[in-house]
């Protein structure tokens, strides 16, 4: 048996447990899927699409909010009344945190990032280190193997339609798990395309030159239908917000369209925009590692380009 642990915040669920479930159901075994809260209730179904046979609920009172600690709880719980194989989870920062204390209150080994595993013991699993510029294959000996797939590592498909049989499960939860929770929020630039969702991203770098230089790629975003998006130096000097930030430590984005102005392609920035179908630099420098990434490349003055490109799309939706 393998479990698998969906993420999701207030019940919206992350897109990366499916691609996860989709490579925890060629496996081998049985495949259960883990819903923390009752908010997530509801995503029991599209679980089932993805795979999971057996859906189990985790409800509690104070479950209604993340906490990690709290997340792991349960899981370990469902570890020891199951005895699984192995326990699955997205390679989310949410995902390798409640993992790791998992790991740390079982003593169990885990390997996060996974795009390939053998079970077995040793269980063997391909993993990606450096940002994705080395693959490593590690054996893990143990009862029940904690593994995380690498975000985008397979590509999300449905399974034959089933109905899931459901168990609501309720853990036993002190105060002390709780001491790390989201107790309040902020919500930033409501109403805006999600980065690590939006089917276009226009990205800026060094090379925008500034802050204010930024809006002609607002501008050409909003006219597609798309995010904005930036480098590691960019968030750097200040010019735009981490949370737009594309890379290794940043967003990884899987658009349709990224176009990168100014951008000179950095390897941790690469790592982040590998997902992308289409990449169209626009560049000065023809020799920019961006350049070499991309699919197509404009070698010229962004801030000549740019407003080129928004006329024309302006001209092409008249």
């Amino acid at each position: 048996m393998i479990i698998a642990l969906i993420e999701h915040d207030r019940g919206k669920l992350n897109e990366s447990s499916l691609e996860m479930l989709t490579l925890g159901r060629g496996l081998g075994l049985p495949l259960h899927a883990v819903l923390i809260g009752e908010a997530a209730r509801p995503l029991a179904d599209r679980a089932a699409a993805f795979g999971a046979a057996t859906v189990h609920v985790v409800q509690h009172e104070r479950l209604a909010e993340y906490a990690p600690e709290a997340w792991a709880q349960c899981v370990v719980e469902l570890i020891e009344s199951l005895k699984p194989e192995a326990v699955l989870a997205s390679g989310t920062d949410r995902g390798n945190e409640v993992m790791a204390h998992v790991a740390a209150q079982t003593r169990l080994p885990m390997a996060a990032n996974c795009i390939e595993i053998k079970l077995g013991n040793p269980c063997v699993v391909t993993r990606a280190r450096w940002g994705g510029s080395l693959l490593e294959e590690a054996r893990l000996n143990g009862s029940t193997h904690l593994l995380t797939v690498a975000p985008l590592a397979v590509e999300a498909v449905e399974s034959p339609a089933r109905s899931p049989t459901i168990n609501t499960v309720t853990p036993t939860l002190d105060d002390k798990v709780f001491r790390v929770r989201v107790s309040g929020r902020v919500e930033a630039g409501a109403g805006k395309i999600s980065l690590a969702e939006a089917r276009v991203v226009v990205g800026g770098g060094r090379g925008v030159g500034s802050a204010e230089g930024f809006k002609p790629l607002e501008e050409l975003a909003e006219l597609m239908g798309g995010a904005v998006g930036c480098s590691r130096a960019v968030t750097s000097l200040g010019w735009r917000p981490h949370a737009e930030q594309v890379g290794q430590t940043g967003t990884r984005i899987a658009p349709d369209l990224y176009i990168a102005c100014g951008v000179s392609g950095a390897t941790q920035h690469l790592i982040g925009a590998r997902g992308s179908k289409h990449i169209l630099a626009i560049n000065t420098d023809a020799d920019a590692p961006i350049v070499a990434a991309a699919d197509y490349a404009i070698i010229g003055d962004l801030h000549e380009v740019i407003p080129a490109l928004c006329a024309e799309v302006k001209k092409a939706m008249a």
